[in-house]
């Protein structure tokens, strides 16, 4: 789907000719490009079609199919190995037979060697002639070795990079058939480590694997050629040889046991990242970073343990092998003294030489290979167990099978289901459900939290499988998911989903889900990028694009989870005019919601609670039923908000005709409604509430909702208003970061500063320079003991010939050489080098690892501390990828390149030295090779360079798609686009293969001009030999030409491995670059500034002229805000998109460093610690964040409070019981993302966790946004009930949960416009609050500004000391627009006439006792009650009506009306104290007349009401007569 990485540029591999191969010539143009710039995405050769995934990714998931059939039969369990072997084993085979050809030259080289050798020794047979074939075989041989070398390793690198593809690819493959069960047994970060490093073990293990044959064979060849030449004595230094094989390979089984415990706290240490970045924002507002800090340090701790001891396990590996020739001579020698065999110069050399190779092969690369098996075992195991997962059978997509449905018949059947998620826990999740969707219906789910509504949905996926009963779907099946779901691409490309765009379509889809205005204010328009998931939009953008994307689709059945919950009621009303019952008609339509306004639409009802459906039909038969629709929304009979579908509706509808048919009416039936809520906020607040007083109240509630006349809803958000939506502003996400030219010095004193200090530096230092000087120092000391021996034997050889010729007296000199002196210097010689080798080896991987231990921790603690805007501009994938392989480079492959290139230079050092120092000719050929070399490497770093960044950068990528992958799951198999994502997942893994044949080309481009540099020396020195014969000797000559055939491969592998470093060493500069990011504030305040314990205690904000802005160069976003909140106050903030709702918490949270001064309880924020301001304030979150890991520890990760406690604070959040039935209760896992628990549940824990932090100050963004109207209710009361002494800020989503609040702030471009009561600022004529209240549509206005008037006057005449009351009346108000029933009263309406027919001619409203009754009785009694009502409009008028109150009444109330204006002169004076603007001033005290008159109508109207209630009420008059005589003295 994401065209834009895809590029036109053929491989010049494919045509080249074979001599351009040789010498990869076909490299030489992009190593031009890349020496004059930087190297681009698009500068890269594609990819051949050899090397394709999804070629190879096909291959390999035939042959493990194989596998498992193979295994199903009882013929053993299912290989990768052999699946792989099966596809590659031929290739790799053939590539054993170049190796092969390779090892042998390096046998026939020291042979040659020695024959140059005679030519030195005295006496020698050999002549110039042949001395000078014997160094032209030589040099050939070096020719030999440079042709040979490069074309295996290359060919054997490509078959592990496709054996790396091949299986990336089908882990893809399996994580998209994953099921419930398979996804539970692993995670992202497993999958991720599995493809990032797990696979990369290929790469390297292909490389050796050929020498366990290989090196067995020479070291046979090497035997039979030293048995000639030195005899038995060759078997001692085979002992030693054979000795140091199996030590390796048990050091290498050592190895691949710690790797695989390395591998599980590498897992974990991602898989805690990968939720530490996501949820960062939430981390850092509850003040959370030192124990997920610790948790992901202690995991570091033990992996970097591990990681240690894999350190030392490869010194003790390298360490014998630097010093295994040398001591294998020695014992060879020693024994060869030992058994009176004199050394001699060709013997000792030609003895390295070979010892020299068959080291390299049996020493060093058989124990590589053997640890490599022993590590790509784990592997293999590793992939197998996941691919071994359960996974969804193959006939699990729904409607997969119908193909070329007709839309007649497309339909969803399903007969009576029952299902299970977990199937150890006896409750099942969906209990005989049956339903049953055709052409052009509607089916409506609904239910509480919990009840498994979206698990319906699932089961229909086939994504729950069943334990009883059978779904049908005909045709194909659209989802849209109740999170919504966006991937990293374009804006287009989330909507076509891969399908073809056809212009018109695409735009009539947009318009349906009012797409137009957000797509036109995007930088590039619908191709503007989208960040990794989607962060760059709202909710509720994304919601919109993830509907689209299920249109566009054009499919047959189409599943709706609850798409409208992240949206605004005016879009969701768009939506659902325009999409659910617009474009959608003719489609059979499943519709889970918790928005019962739309019910009346659908054909058919299904309710669910606890899984079992408990009710089904139309709504006309589930309303006759008397089923209780928004009781289904709720727990338990605890929580009070009901609404019946009983025949006491007819009350109601009479309220509703009301409204819809005399306009007149409508102030009257206003303020009866008021007047009977008000009255019932009065038996509230003096405690005497029954059940069925609530149950009044509750249907009390549902008449504001009647006055509805849009019939689409109570919640009413302000992020797009009215007919025609704001567009919302796009984030785009940043472009990574790509250093150019090369690594700076500073990084390597950087990296060896945190591994190691001065001291230790230095004596690193010193023991590297030791051990080399102490191998040079035995190489020199054989060459001159060799020399000496050949000396004292050639003498006294003269010495024996002459005296066998008759002289008495030779006069020949012998030499004194002291056998046992040599041989304790040289023993010397040899345990120095051992000791220095090894202690070497050991103080280099401790020094690496503690630094990448240091640099790690140091880069997570500066990501941690790292402001909040770097976790908005940069997706997961790019965080994630410094911490899994750019620390998996610094852990595991940058040590041994390190090592093996210090090595390396310090050989190649002394080779150059000693060669030079033996024949000074030599420095002739080495100055200009020098000059080439130099040349050569810096031509080749620049594009090796960008080479590397670009293989980093498109990696990246690869892990993102398998991350968002994972998280659209659902959607994508509901889709059925599997096979689409299968193809762009192997789209990024070829653009990360074409960087990776490049580097891999460029290396061996390198490699083989490098080692024709070396096989020049090599001919030079040899050469320069046979011509400066006369002054050179056979021990000389064998030192130096050893060391230059030594040079043959090292030269161009240091020169590599010194160019490999430098690419390493990106990583350390990444990781660097993280470390040092910009820090927030410190998260504790000096001494001098720290705030006392007990603060806040009142938890007062004020403000003054504070501004914000998220960068320094980004617009302002916050623009001198000036305010004062007091102490306890409840403060709703509203404001259309882009005002500046969320920048506020942002603010006071500091996430983002304000300019000015806000104050709480008079102590700056500013000066403070981060801690201690954020610690003392709690928030809930719009969207809820669960970490991995036990409940308790998402609720109380600090452990500061007892169980009691969480029980409690989860019995306050109706989640105990359902916490109560999980088998392990607090101590029970949380899935990754929280996914084992609903949306709704996941804010609930959200919500315990704020009350558990009891603090003064609560602050809620948004949090009720995507919840159903129970939980919202629930939410809102628990806060009542709970915070109702704390200052609760409110950014409001839904308007009814704000209006009621004390004040209002109401922002603007950044601004106050407004910041007063509700009911104040609805007065104010051109208010913002008031145009915003106005958009919702007439009779929504007048119910907003009913719960705005009663909270009001109700706050005005309480003592608002007493909280219990003010929490008691939050509940009444709550209850006014919790629920819409205006369709019930549609449907019923002519079910009702008659018996309410009269009400229609009545000019008053009913009062309490009438509402009283409905409750009770049936809707035909209301005839009866006209008096009632009558009296009961009496009552009420003064608020309303031009009826002159009578004369008792006004002196009656005039005390009152006394009191009341004094509270509201000194709220006015108050709020004018504490900041606010003149206008608002104004505009309390043009308004106090007005709330004066409505006062003492209320106080005539409680008056009224107090006999009109107890003569009406047939049931309980005693109890309502005594409840209306204590409001009456709490009144007095």
């Amino acid at each position: 789907m994401d065209e834009s990485s895809k590029h036109h540029n053929p491989n010049p591999v494919v045509t080249a000719n074979p001599i351009s191969k040789l010498f990869f010539w076909w490299m030489n143009p992009l190593f031009k490009k890349g020496y004059v710039r930087q190297l681009e995405v698009e500068d890269m050769y594609n990819v051949v079609a050899e090397d394709q995934s999804d070629r190879l990714g096909d291959q390999l998931e035939k042959e493990w199919a194989k596998e498992i059939e193979k295994s199903n039969a009882g013929r053993g369990k299912p290989s990768l190995f052999w699946a792989l072997f099966r596809m590659f084993g031929l290739e790799y085979m053939l590539f054993g037979l170049v190796l092969l050809c390779e090892e042998m030259t390096k046998i026939v080289q020291p042979l040659l060697l020695g024959g140059l050798i005679r030519y030195f020794t005295p006496g020698s047979e050999v002549t110039k002639t042949e001395s000078l074939l014997y160094a032209g075989g030589i040099s050939l041989c070096a020719v030999i070795l440079a042709v040979s070398h490069h074309p295996y390793f290359f060919g054997v690198q490509r078959i592990g990079m496709k054996m790396r593809i091949a299986c990336c690819s089908l882990l893809y493959r399996k994580s998209l058939r994953l099921s419930n069960d398979g996804l539970a047994g692993t995670t992202t970060g497993q999958i991720v480590n599995l493809m990032s490093n797990d696979v990369n073990r290929f790469d390297q293990a292909v490389i050796f694997l050929h020498f366990l044959w290989v090196g067995p064979l020479e070291a046979i060849a090497v035997l039979a050629i030293l048995w000639r030449q030195l005899g038995p004595s060759t078997l001692a230094g085979f002992a030693v040889l054979l000795l140091l094989v199996p030590v390796q390979g048990y050091m290498g089984k050592l190895f691949s046991k710690f790797r695989q415990k390395t591998a599980k706290y590498t897992d974990e240490r991602v898989r805690l990242m990968n939720e530490i970045i996501a949820g960062m924002r939430v981390i850092k507002m509850y003040c959370w970073e030192k124990p997920f800090g610790d948790l992901v340090k202690n995991v570091r701790r033990q992996e970097a343990e591990k990681v240690k001891l894999l350190g030392y396990l490869r010194g003790f590996i390298l360490g014998p092998f630097f010093v295994s020739a040398k001591l294998i001579i020695f014992v060879v020698f020693l024994a060869y003294i030992s058994t009176g065999g004199v050394i001699t110069s060709e013997k000792v050399f030609v003895a390295i030489g070979l010892f020299s190779a068959v080291r390299l092969a049996c020493v060093l690369f058989m124990p590589f290979a053997v640890t490599f098996i022993t590590d790509t075992r784990v592997t293999f195991e590793r992939i197998k167990n996941f691919l071994l997962l359960n996974e969804l059978p193959c006939t699990s997509s729904p409607g997969s099978a119908e193909e070329g449905v007709m839309p007649a018949d497309c339909k969803v059947v399903i007969d009576n289901v029952s299902a299970k998620w977990d199937k150890e826990l006896e409750q099942p999740t969906l209990k005989n459900v049956s339903a049953t969707v055709g052409p052009g219906k509607l089916l409506a789910v609904i239910g509480p939290v919990g009840a498994g509504k979206s698990s319906l949905l699932m089961a229909v996926l086939r994504e729950l499988s069943l334990s009883q009963g059978e779904i049908t779907v005909k045709g194909r099946v659209a989802y849209v998911s109740q999170m919504p779901w966006v991937f990293s691409a374009t804006l287009r490309q989330n909507i076509t989903f891969g399908n073809k765009y056809e212009k018109a379509k695409y735009d009539r889809i947009l318009k349906a889900c009012a797409l137009n205005k957000d797509i036109a204010i995007m930088p590039h328009g619908d191709l503007t990028l989208i960040g990794d998931r989607g962060v760059s939009l709202s909710g509720g953008q994304r919601a919109r694009v993830s509907l689209a994307r299920a249109l566009y689709m054009d499919a047959d059945v189409y599943l709706l989870d609850d798409p409208l919950s992240a949206v605004d009621t005016a879009v969701g009303r768009h939506i659902f005019e325009n999409v659910v019952q617009g474009y959608l008609k003719k489609k059979p339509r499943i519709l889970v919601t918790h928005q019962l306004q739309f019910l009346k639409e659908a054909e058919q009802i299904v309710i669910i609670k606890e899984g079992e459906m408990i009710g089904k039909g139309t709504f006309q038969e589930l309303s006759k039923s008397g089923i209780d629709f928004s009781s289904l929304l709720k727990h338990d009979e605890e929580e009070p908000q009901k609404i019946r579908s009983d025949p006491g509706l007819g009350h109601i509808h009479a309220l509703q005709r009301s409204f819809s048919h005399d306009p007149q009416n409508r102030s009257h039936v206003i303020h009866s409604v008021s007047h009977d809520l008000h009255s019932k906020s009065q038996d509230q607040v003096n405690g005497h509430v029954t059940a069925d007083n609530l149950k009044r109240v509750r249907l009390d509630s549902c008449s504001r909702h009647s006055l509805h006349d849009s019939l689409r809803g109570s919640v009413m958000s302000l992020d797009s208003i009215g007919a025609e939506f704001d567009a919302e502003e796009v984030q785009l996400p940043e472009e990574e970061e790509r250093h150019e030219g090369t690594v700076g010095f500073k990084v390597y004193i950087e990296y060896f500063k945190a591994g190691a200090g001065i001291l230790k530096f230095l004596l690193l230092t010193f023991l590297c320079l030791a051990a080399q000087g102490a191998y040079i120092v035995s190489d020199w000391w054989l060459s001159y003991w060799s020399n000496s021996e050949e000396a004292r034997y050639a003498a006294m050889e003269k010495h024996a010939s002459l005296l066998a010729e008759g002289y008495n007296v030779t006069n020949v000199t012998i030499p004194d050489v002291d056998t046992h002196f040599n041989i304790s210097v040289f023993s010397g010689i040899i345990g120095a080098v051992f000791l220095f080798g090894i202690l070497r080896a050991l103080m280099f991987f401790k020094v690496t690892v503690d630094a990448s231990q240091a640099l790690h921790n140091t880069m997570f603690t500066s990501v941690l501390r790292s402001q909040i805007g770097f976790f908005d501009n940069n997706p997961v994938g790019r965080i994630l990828n410094r911490f899994s392989k750019d620390i998996g480079h610094m852990d595991d492959l940058l040590p041994i390149t390190f090592f093996d290139f210090t090595q390396c230079a310090l050989l190649i050092l002394g080779i150059v030295g000693v060669a030079g120092a033996v024949n000074p000719w030599v420095f002739l050929v080495v100055a200009p090779l020098i000059v080439l070399f130099v040349v050569i490497r810096r031509y080749y770093i620049r594009t090796s360079r960008h080479i590397k960044r670009l293989e980093g950068s498109t990696r990246s990528p690869v892990f993102s798609h398998l991350s968002a992958s994972l998280q659209g799951l659902h959607t994508i198999r509901a889709f059925e686009v599997q096979e689409k994502f299968i193809e762009e997942f192997d789209s990024h893994q070829d653009l990360h293969t074409e960087s990776w044949f490049l580097f891999l080309s460029s290396s061996r481009w390198l490699a083989i001009r490098l080692d024709w540099l070396c096989a020049m020396f090599v001919s030079a020195v040899s050469f320069f030999c046979v011509l400066a014969a006369d002054s050179l000797d056979a021990g000389l000559v064998g030192l130096s030409m050893t060391y230059a055939m030594t040079l043959m491969g090292m030269f161009q592998w240091g020169v590599r491995q010194s160019a490999e470093v430098e690419n390493q060493m990106i990583s350390v500069e990444r990781v660097l670059d993280y470390a040092k990011l910009p820090s927030e504030a410190p998260l504790e305040s000096s001494d001098d500034h720290k705030p006392a314990l007990t603060w806040p205690q009142n938890g007062a904000i004020s403000s003054e002229k504070a501004s914000l802005k998220y960068s320094p160069d980004a617009p302002t976003v916050l623009k001198n805000l000036s305010f004062n909140i007091k102490g306890r106050e409840k403060i709703g903030i509203v404001g259309r998109t882009g005002a500046g709702k969320s920048s506020l918490i942002t603010m006071l949270f500091r996430l983002v460093e304000p300019t000015g001064h806000i104050m709480i309880d008079d102590v700056d924020i500013q000066e403070i610690g981060l801690h201690e301001l954020r610690k003392h304030i709690s928030i809930i979150p719009q969207d809820p964040v669960l970490f991995t890991g036990s409940l308790r520890r998402n609720l109380d990760p600090f452990s500061n409070h007892s169980d009691d406690a969480m029980w409690k604070a989860l019995g306050e959040v109706q989640l105990k019981p359902a916490i109560e039935e999980l088998p392990k209760g607090l101590d029970s896992e949380v899935s990754e993302g929280g996914v084992n628990f609903s949306v709704g549940q996941r804010q609930l824990i959200c919500l315990a966790r704020a009350i558990l932090g009891s603090n003064k100050i609560l602050m809620i963004d948004e949090a009720t946004a995507n919840v159903d109207p129970r939980t919202d209710a629930l939410i809102q009361l628990t806060i009542r009930e709970k915070f109702r002494g704390c200052t609760v800020l409110t950014i409001a989503h839904r308007l009814h949960t704000i209006m009621d609040s004390d004040r209002l702030l109401v922002l603007d471009d950044g601004k106050i416009e407004e910041f007063d009561a509700p009911f104040m600022l609805l007065k104010k004529k051109d208010g913002l609050l008031k145009r915003l209240v106005e958009q919702t549509g007439r009779a929504e206005n007048a119910n907003l500004v009913e719960i705005a008037r009663i909270a009001y006057e109700t706050r005005n005449n309480m003592d608002l000391d007493d909280e219990s009351k003010a929490s008691n009346l939050a509940e009444i108000i709550r209850a006014i627009s919790e629920h819409d029933v205006s369709k019930v009263i549609d449907e019923d309406e002519e079910r009702q006439s008659k018996g309410n027919g009269s009400e229609h001619d009545d000019d008053e409203g009913g009062d309490y006792g009438d509402m009283d009754k409905v409750t009770h009785k049936d809707s035909k009694e209301d005839s009866d009650s006209d008096v009632d009502k009558k009296q009961a409009s009496e009552d009420v008028q003064p608020n309303h009506s031009k009826n002159k109150d009578k004369d008792g009444e006004k002196e009656g109330s005039q005390e009152q009306l006394t009191e009341d204006e004094k509270v509201v002169r000194e709220s006015s004076q108050l709020e004018d104290d504490d900041g606010k603007s003149d206008e608002t001033t104004k505009l309390l005290d043009q308004d106090e007349k007005d709330v004066k008159k409505e006062k003492n109508g209320k106080r005539q109207s409680t008056s009224g009401s107090d006999s009109s209630s107890s003569s009406s009420n047939d049931s309980g008059s005693d109890s309502e007569h005594e409840k209306q005589g204590l409001l009456s003295e709490k009144d007095k």
